[in-house]
């Protein structure tokens, strides 16, 4: 198979479309200054997130999930934790 290769106004009329082929595995590249810029589909977990934008260690994530779990099981258990319906003015009402 072929890459498609486009020009970036020719890519931003047809950018949906583009993006659900490229999901579906067709390689598709947009063209800028001579060179090929290539649409992909990639797997971003939290931990990537957390490690870029604050320095975050594997170690101090996985033990602020497990506080957090915690404080959430003491809520849940005190009474303390409401659902949440999608109303917001009902649940900050109560």
């Amino acid at each position: 198979m072929s890459m498609i290769t486009l020009t970036p106004t020719s890519a931003r009329a047809n950018l949906s479309a583009l993006l659900r082929r490229s999901l579906r595995g067709d390689d598709i590249g947009i063209v800028l200054d001579g060179r090929i810029i290539a649409l992909r589909p990639v797997t971003v977990e939290s931990m990537d997130y957390a490690s870029r934008e604050y320095g975050v260690t594997t170690q101090e994530l996985e033990a602020l999930e497990r506080n957090t779990h915690e404080k959430i099981g003491k809520q849940r258990r005190a009474g303390k934790l409401r659902e949440f319906t999608g109303d917001l003015e009902a649940l900050v009402k109560r």
